[in-house]
């Protein structure tokens, strides 16, 4: 398949000149969005590498990347539970490993979970709460506003702190909970890194629509930042139909974080 990236308009480049960096997409048996993050990355001007999910030898795999992106999609059709059978995955296991901080490296690989992924990344306890069903028990699919709350991660830090932006949602499991205990952690420690605004969606608590770990380099969100990279496809904006790119600036932030040599 050709890796040729026809240009629809201007879009925006890394703030940080970066170049040979490798970020990894996870496939699963029902992952849809894979392709769609592939691009994304190869927009922000990295190497997108697609790694399987039952890899023989997924840590060696990961040892070629420098961060992964785990897309969204119905992994295993959703039985169960969203992302409960993926976390048993081999490469799962090597994501988590790999996350807490790899051989010669003081911090851990960059991870970003977007929709079912984030449902993966709250499975495998990488990210605290759990996932269900939207509160009015139906799928959504819209353009959603989101405030920046954490610019500090290491796929937020090209955006400004309270910034509002604007990329698509869709998803039926959506609804984010957490004990309060949790919740006032996630607050009092800034992990909440980004929130719903105009309109809670799904019903999740404290209109939260993303959160980190401690270290700042695993992050999961619902909406889905690689449907919005490149003018034509993108949200509508006041330029005009279709113009949002709001979404580039996660896979930029990473590069920018890689290039700093640490997640955060």
């Amino acid at each position: 398949m050709s890796t040729d990236l026809p240009l629809i308009g201007d879009y925006s480049t890394p703030t940080t000149e970066l170049t040979g960096a490798r970020i990894g997409v996870v496939t699963f048996p029902g992952t849809l969005d894979d392709v769609d993050a592939a691009r994304a990355v190869r927009l922000s001007g990295a190497e997108a590498v697609s790694l399987w999910h039952a890899d023989e030898d997924p840590a060696a795999a990961l040892r070629s990347v420098d961060a992964v992106v785990i897309p969204g999609g119905f992994s295993y059709g959703d039985y169960l539970r969203a992302g409960a059978i993926s976390r048993f995955a081999p490469m799962m296991d090597a994501i988590a490993s790999a996350a807490g901080g790899r051989q010669g490296s003081t911090t851990g690989l960059p991870v970003l979970g977007i929709c079912n992924g984030f449902q993966i990344l709250t499975e495998s306890h990488l990210l605290p709460g759990s996932m269900i069903k939207n509160d009015h028990l139906h799928f959504i699919c819209r353009d959603q506003a989101l405030a920046v709350e954490n610019a500090g991660t290491a796929w937020t830090r090209d955006f400004e702190q309270g910034q509002r932006i604007v990329v698509p949602l869709k998803n039926q499991d959506g609804q984010y909970v957490a004990d309060e205990t949790t919740l006032d952690e996630l607050e009092g420690e800034g992990r909440v890194v980004f929130r719903y605004l105009d309109v809670n969606p799904n019903g999740s608590r404290r209109d939260i629509a993303g959160v980190a770990n401690a270290a700042g380099n695993v992050v999961g969100l619902m909406p889905h930042p690689e449907h919005a990279v490149e003018p034509g496809f993108g949200p509508d904006t006041e330029a005009g139909p279709r113009t949002g790119v709001d979404g580039l600036g996660f896979f930029t932030s990473v590069l920018s974080a890689i290039a700093a040599g640490g997640a955060a």
